[in-house]
């Protein structure tokens, strides 16, 4: 349109720097409880008596929901309204952090951490749609895209941080409590920031099927992936609940194609671009979010590190991955998100097979600081680069749903990676403990194997890319539901 021409920039007032600093705020906060608990784990098992087998589903249930409602909580947004949607899931957010921070069993725990996925997994997709939709020119774009980039890196990495300060400080229970009043001032910044919208469908034309269809698969498919460690990727029920995945999502895909207002418009995936962002995203995700659930275990288990010296390890990290994001959102509109993903992919690689190669007498200030810093860069371009790709040509009435399904992927690539390279450790650890060596020295060799997949992962992903369309990240001004935009740059 023309008149776009004229109207000021959004970031240019003081409501958009207020908006894009809330919609930021919102990814942290979700990617930041994401890892958070990591540290608090010995505690909490210490004080609620969680047994070794039920305490990574403190970790695992925040995982299942998260990525098993993102879909839908992704495409509630776009048709019953993004600011409610967003303010449902705040809520749920910060009710789900009360009960976990109160809790006295490990169930009672466990539930928390599963309603406080599903209230994520309403948040994320309602805050990255707003975003994209808010901040619609293409520098202002990219520049928001950056900043949200710069706050789900960071967030990745100091949850590991804040985590340890909280948990040997006043104690594991204040890992939820902080998220309190941070909810608090996220309702009261959305109420008077994001105008009030009315929902675009009715309820009979809410695709209800497959709404069922694509939860009940995803909730499968990811309860299936985080199991199959202890369970066994051979086992028959590992087979069976796979199998059982795939037959939902198969069927949610001949509901969609059937339906004339789907859940998933597959039409989406003709925008140039989107599909490879979002795969690009599962295999990168998988390795730079293991590398830090692997790297945290070597500095407490091998080199001793206590809970707060463990968080502080990450610090260097999370400056990286801020300017590297600031710095890949302003070439993302000069060269494209292509240059930028595969450079931070093959940086990422490179820091993660440095990590590698880590000693049972490692040092912190050579062998796990310049492989971090390394790594932290890499992670923050590659992040704003498949944002910005992922979002790039979307129709403003498919927002949510693009946003979903690069959440979806992130979340889907975590899962996946700490459940494959898990295996990967334990049975290279069980391995060198048979043949004798000491305890730090077959936990070390473990978690050398782990890294070496997650730097081969993040490489992999970088061939992706490499494949992927090249775009500045420009957004479509107006476009009908059926509308393929054209790639901005080749």
């Amino acid at each position: 349109m023309t008149q776009g021409a004229t109207e000021p920039s959004a970031l240019a007032t003081q409501q958009g720097k207020l908006t894009l600093a809330l919609l930021c705020g919102v990814a942290f906060l979700d990617f930041v409880d994401a890892s958070i608990v990591n540290v608090a784990l010995p505690s909490i098992r210490d004080d609620l008596g969680f047994s070794v087998q039920n305490l990574q589903w403190v970790l695992s249930a925040y995982l299942l929901t998260y990525g098993g409602f993102m879909l839908l909580g992704g495409r509630m947004a776009d048709l019953l309204g993004r600011r409610r949607i967003l303010l449902a899931g705040t809520s749920l957010f910060a009710i789900a952090s009360l009960v976990g921070g109160v809790a006295t069993s490990e169930g009672m725990l466990i539930g928390a951490r599963l309603v406080q996925g599903a209230g994520a997994a309403m948040m994320i997709p309602s805050a990255l749609s707003l975003l994209t939709t808010t901040f619609s020119s293409g520098t202002e774009r990219n520049k928001a895209l950056g900043a949200w980039g710069a706050m789900a890196g960071i967030g990745s990495a100091a949850g590991v941080f804040l985590g340890g300060v909280l948990a040997d400080g006043p104690g594991w229970r204040w890992v939820f409590f902080v998220n309190l009043p941070l909810c608090l001032v996220a309702l009261r910044a959305t109420v008077r920031l994001i105008p009030a919208e009315r929902g675009r469908a009715v309820l009979r034309d809410f695709d209800a099927l497959g709404a069922v269809l694509a939860t009940a698969g995803m909730l499968l498919l990811v309860y299936a992936i985080v199991e199959a460690p202890d369970v066994g990727w051979g086992a028959t029920r590992t087979i069976l609940e796979l199998a059982g995945a795939a037959t939902i999502l198969a069927a949610f895909a001949v509901n969609e194609l059937r339906r004339e207002n789907p859940l998933l418009p597959f039409s989406i995936f003709r925008i140039p671009g989107l599909a490879a962002a979002d795969a690009t995203q599962v295999i990168a995700i998988a390795g730079f979010y293991s590398m830090f659930f692997f790297t945290t275990l070597y500095m407490q288990n091998v080199l001793g590190f206590s809970k707060i010296a463990a968080g502080a390890a990450y610090l260097p990290a999370t400056f990286g991955v801020a300017i590297a994001a600031g710095i890949g959102s302003q070439l993302v509109g000069r060269i494209g998100t292509r240059p930028v993903i595969v450079v931070g992919a093959l940086l990422g690689a490179g820091g993660i097979l440095w990590l590698s190669w880590i000693p049972v007498d490692g040092s912190y200030a050579t062998d796990l600081l310049p492989a971090l810093v390394i790594m932290s860069l890499g992670l923050g371009a590659t992040f704003v680069g498949v944002t910005t790709a992922a979002q790039a040509g979307v129709p403003p009435d498919r927002a949510g749903l693009a946003a979903a399904l690069i959440n979806a992927s992130t979340f889907l690539g975590g899962a996946l990676g700490i459940a494959i390279f898990s295996s990967i450790a334990s049975s290279r650890t069980s391995h060198v403990l048979a043949n004798g060596a000491s305890q730090p020295e077959a936990l070390t060799a473990g978690f050398q194997r782990a890294l070496l997949a997650c730097a081969i992962f993040v490489f992999v992903a970088a061939l992706i890319a490499m494949r992927a369309t090249n775009t500045r990240g420009e957004p479509v001004v107006e476009a009908g539901p059926e509308a393929v935009p054209q790639p901005e740059a080749a």
